[in-house]
């Protein structure tokens, strides 16, 4: 008796040695410290890959521009809900937006490069220099212009970040440094290849400090040959700032060359801004 539950304990002590061995080895495989760097590059630019693969290959790289429609829900402070708002948002990568929303009067910010301007129901008034220079570092950051324009960029550093679980999905992770010095990390899932997060490190002039943005990405559907997320979180240092909810995206949908100008803002507001700001003054009036 003793004999048998020798051997069974021997045997029970060999299956938990190899299966030492076993995780070992998975662990090292999946230590980004055991790789020497070009291998690490390798394998890091190997997961973009199968990223941009999986969100469409050809079909998402020729993407210029996008046309998208949802609904925002802002956050305040304290991480509680203080509202949804519709709107379009139109892009020509890599650095021309136009955001319209649906909010009481006209209210379309659009940026152009390094020019900005702003429609409400008193007119079209040139936006800040550091709401211009925010956009600008916004469109730096941007998934797509990274994915589809940056990854090649002098001074972009690209090394593998190792194995993990986020969001209930196994990924791996993989990390880039551009020349700016914004940290990227990007956690891409091991069985579908898309996106499950994105984590910005950025240095903060305002607080001589460094900000991280996390954007986590759900609900991918194909749109047009390409796989879009219908919902992106954002979180700035651990706080909820948004969700956006897409109802639908358009690529590619031709923009007239004027779009992304100030002339076509004020076009609009010729034809809807100024009727709209003389009715709610005449009600303003009436009122008082």
């Amino acid at each position: 008796m003793r004999l048998k539950f020798a051997k069974k304990r021997s045997g029970l002590a060999l299956a938990a040695v190899l299966l030492g061995v076993l995780f070992a080895t998975r662990a090292a495989a999946q230590n980004p410290d055991t790789l020497m760097p070009e291998a690490s590059t390798a394998k890091a630019k190997q997961i973009l890959q199968d990223l941009v693969n999986a969100l469409g290959g050809a079909a998402y790289l020729e993407i210029k521009e996008s046309d998208c429609e949802g609904r925002l829900a802002r956050f305040g402070h304290n991480g509680e809900l203080t509202g949804y708002t519709n709107f379009k948002v139109y892009w020509q990568y890599p650095d021309k937006n136009r955001t319209d929303y649906s909010k009481k009067g006209v209210i379309i910010n659009l940026y152009n490069g390094d020019r900005g301007w702003t429609l409400d129901r008193g007119g079209v008034t040139e936006l800040p220099a550091p709401e211009v220079a925010d956009f600008q570092e916004q469109a730096k950051r941007d998934i797509n212009n990274l994915l589809r324009l940056r990854l090649k960029e002098p001074g972009m550093t690209i090394r593998f970040g190792g194995t993990d679980i986020v969001d209930l999905k196994t990924v791996d992770w993989v990390e880039m440094v551009d020349s700016e010095q914004r940290n990227f990390r990007l956690a891409v899932d091991r069985s579908s290849h898309l996106l499950v997060r994105s984590i910005v490190t950025i240095q903060d002039e305002t607080r001589q400090d460094r900000s991280v943005v996390t954007n986590i990405y759900t609900n991918f559907q194909l749109m047009e040959g390409a796989y879009t997320p219908l919902q992106i979180t954002s979180d700035r240092d651990g706080h909820r700032i948004n969700q956006v909810f897409f109802t639908f995206c358009k690529y590619n949908p031709g923009f007239p060359g004027d779009f992304f100008t100030k002339a076509a803002l004020e076009k609009r507001f010729s034809e809807v801004g100024s009727k709209k700001y003389k009715e709610e003054k005449k009600k303003e009036k009436e009122e008082n």
